[in-house]
């Protein structure tokens, strides 16, 4: 397999998908055309969607799933599969509906390139159970594509904004290995990213790249900084 789980589109103030680009290219490699998935989408059409992804990637050539009659076989002949961020519980609920977590999942662990970020990246997890995203549906399960068999938390951030008094990422995450002691969740944080390479069956790799410093949540030892560059492989276990 092999998978670019990004934490988001943007970094700052750049432009969508300005920061991600380099990597998404670098995964790509020499593929040029990508089935796009724009089902976390929520405020805007799928087709404005889509387009706003080929605008941000004009050296390729992006098709929206929803176009096709029969999004299965999309799937199946795709050459990459791009899903974009939004809603987790949408995106999760829409390809449950139309079967396409075991499609995905198939081809994904025949080689073909999967790059996600935000909603797209929590998917990648075990389950959709440490996701940000208020449940404005309910899919038929938190079960998600389990290419990383633990939980990931995109767009992690432990900032406390003076006069909050809400609940802090740090204490949902606690709260979460706390009740399930047994599964660890990786926070990544906007500007990187966690790369799945398994062309070696032998040795499979789970790397934090780029940007800042992710975090480790665990019972055992609450939270730790991962430093970018690490090898989480230990976690594909």
């Amino acid at each position: 397999m092999q998978i670019l789980m990004l934490s988001s589109s943007r970094v700052n103030n750049c432009a969508y998908l300005a920061d991600a680009k380099p990597m998404i290219m670098a995964h790509l490699s020499t593929i040029t055309d990508c089935l796009f998935i724009p089902y976390a989408g929520i405020t805007m059409s799928y087709d404005e969607y889509t387009d706003t992804v080929q605008q941000a990637l004009p050296d390729l050539s992006i098709t929206g799933i929803h176009t096709y009659a029969d999004p299965q076989q999309a799937i199946q002949t795709a050459k990459a599969i791009l899903v974009g961020g939004g809603n987790t519980f949408e995106l999760l609920h829409q390809i449950q509906t139309q079967g396409l977590v075991e499609v995905i999942q198939d081809v994904v662990k025949h080689n073909t390139p999967y790059i996600g970020w935000s909603a797209g990246s929590n998917i990648c997890g075990a389950t959709i159970r440490t996701t940000n995203d208020m449940p404005i549906v309910e899919p038929a399960s938190f079960s998600a594509l389990n290419f990383v068999p633990c939980q990931l938390n995109p767009h992690y951030t432990d900032e406390h904004p003076v006069g909050f008094h809400g609940e802090t990422r740090d204490q949902r995450l606690s709260e979460f290995v706390t009740l399930q002691p047994h599964i660890p969740v990786i926070g990544i944080r906007e500007g990187s990213a966690l790369l799945l390479d398994e062309t070696d069956q032998n040795q499979p790799r789970l790397t934090l790249v780029d940007g800042p410093d992710g975090i480790l949540y665990s019972h055992a030892h609450g939270k730790q900084i991962i430093a970018s560059g690490s090898d989480l492989s230990a976690y594909l276990k």
